[in-house]
């Protein structure tokens, strides 16, 4: 067998095993339902939600974390139960573990959709308004998400709204609110980018691997020099650009390396900020 044909034959089995939801309760078990299930994303949206206030010098508000979380929580459940048919092909794990719970993952909707309506309530009539209009926004992501380059600007968007637009517009005394923006939706923008080049969705499926490579890498130099050369006080958020562009150094377009890796590193960057802040 030539090294070619080893190579095809490799990637043909990985791929298969990248269809099959793996059974068991062990590691992969695991990964698996905190990536799958919407968790992960969830608790990315409520550490940067966390690290924005801390570096706009505000409290951290239970309330406006929790419907970060929930919020973030439910969308993600809903817009992946009514896409599974079409994520089927670019996403294939991900779309095996949502068919074989997606019982459960209804009923996760449904509570974290009530969490959203009681955080909203504490949090007041400004930040519910603000996150209706993101979770409005939410409901087209399916019709949305192929059209060339939007997708990259309306994530972006809703993920500044609610990890900086909410705990801004609940404490008016929020510092820095347009310099925390520019870093976030700056970073989310290339991860959202190196998202469609995994699932080879809208503007990257145009571009290819190289062009859109380079795209997410040009868009990263905008929040690392607002970081960079802002007040002092934005410093710790560099880590949000400095680790997605680590993931971009690195990237595999597989489901695995996208949800663990490029998504991860919004995760671990948020709370790395958020520990050397305090």
């Amino acid at each position: 067998m030539s090294l070619r044909s080893e190579s095809r034959t490799r990637e043909g089995t990985l791929g298969g095993m990248e269809g099959k939801a793996r059974p068991g309760w062990g590691w992969g078990s695991l990964a698996d339902a905190l990536t799958w299930s919407g968790w992960a994303v969830a608790c990315t949206a409520a550490a940067i939600t966390l690290a924005a206030s801390r570096v706009m010098q505000i409290p951290a508000d239970p309330a406006v974390l929790g419907l970060a979380l929930s919020g973030t929580l439910c969308v993600y459940t809903l817009d992946r139960l009514r896409d599974l048919d079409r994520d089927r092909a670019t996403s294939p794990r991900r779309s095996a573990f949502i068919a074989a719970r997606s019982k459960g993952l209804r009923t996760q909707c449904g509570l974290a959709g009530a969490g959203a309506l009681a955080m909203g309530m504490l949090a007041g009539p400004a930040v519910v308004a603000l996150a209706a209009g993101v979770a409005a926004l939410g409901l087209f992501h399916r019709r949305l998400k192929g059209l060339w380059l939007l997708k990259a600007v309306y994530v972006s968007a809703a993920w500044t709204a609610v990890t900086v637009g909410m705990p801004a517009l609940r404490d008016p005394t929020a510092q820095h609110v347009a310099w925390v923006g520019g870093i976030v939706a700056g970073t989310v923008g290339s991860n959202v980018i190196l998202s469609n080049l995994r699932d080879r969705e809208a503007g990257a499926a145009r571009l290819g691997p190289a062009r859109t490579l380079n795209l997410a890498a040009l868009n990263l130099l905008a929040p690392i020099a607002l970081a960079s050369l802002g007040p002092a006080g934005i410093r710790p958020l560099i880590w949000l650009p400095l680790l997605t562009g680590a993931a971009l150094v690195g990237f595999r377009p597989t489901e695995r390396y996208g949800a663990l890796a490029v998504d991860g590193a919004l995760l671990v960057a948020a709370l790395l900020a958020s520990i050397r802040f305090g």
